[in-house]
């Protein structure tokens, strides 16, 4: 049985000032939003957020820069939000992009246990300065160092009180590997379901990597809404 806890307030008040956070969700898609609000509220600051992008400027870890709580982040794009790339431009906060499928695979890796690996992206290019490379098979490497968190924030549709967790479609995205490369993994999820409810054969993340679990409500909301005229 995982902790279920009651409150987002209670859920986010272990986190503390210079926390390493992996948060799950691709733009808007699968974000823990409301652990995310409620560590806006929580004043917590100097974070290392590690995520695919910054949300936009008015939700999601848009929240968190708005407050200037992040100190840096670890993404694979700059995205919807103008305050990212603006706090990017003016130096106030340390950005390091990384390619998408090399930031994947870091945070798998970390999970996974393992401390590094080569890849070709980024050969040839800025990313590649300074850093170690290898040849295999006449081809060029860059070393690539594992991602792990203090807390790994993510969503789920369902969860059972074992912390078996189940995503919708495209909002699994980055979760499921984030869930495993965190110490502490703190699941929001839109439903809770007793033990035995869901089918074994659709769990995508088995409830090992799960500490805690708070259910919430989502507002979902479209990052760039397009209807038909």
């Amino acid at each position: 049985m995982k902790q279920i806890l009651n409150s987002f307030t209670e859920a986010v008040k272990a986190i503390p000032d210079g926390a390493t956070l992996m948060v799950g969700g691709f733009g808007l898609v699968g974000i823990p939003e409301q652990l995310i609000a409620a560590l806006a509220e929580s004043g917590v600051n100097s974070l290392t957020v590690i995520s695919n992008n910054c949300g936009i400027d008015d939700w999601g870890l848009g929240l968190l820069l708005r407050n200037k709580q992040i100190k840096k982040i670890i993404a694979s794009y700059v995205g919807e939000n103008k305050e990212f790339e603006r706090q990017v431009l003016s130096g106030e906060i340390e950005a390091q992009l990384v390619p998408q499928g090399t930031l994947a695979e870091r945070i798998r890796a970390g999970g996974a246990g393992i401390p590094a690996f080569y890849t070709p992206a980024g050969v040839g290019t800025p990313l590649a300065e300074g850093r170690e490379t290898r040849i295999f098979d006449g081809k060029e490497y860059i070393l690539e160092q594992a991602l792990t968190a203090d807390f790994s924030l993510i969503r789920a549709a369902r969860a059972d009180r074992m912390g078996n967790l189940v995503f919708n479609k495209t909002a699994r995205n980055f979760n499921p590997m984030m869930a495993s490369a965190g110490r502490v993994t703190i699941a929001e999820v839109e439903e809770l379901v007793e033990i035995g409810s869901l089918d074994p054969e659709m769990i995508d993340i088995p409830g090992i990597y799960v500490q805690q679990i708070i259910v919430g409500a989502q507002e979902k909301r479209i990052e760039r809404l397009t209807t038909r005229s």
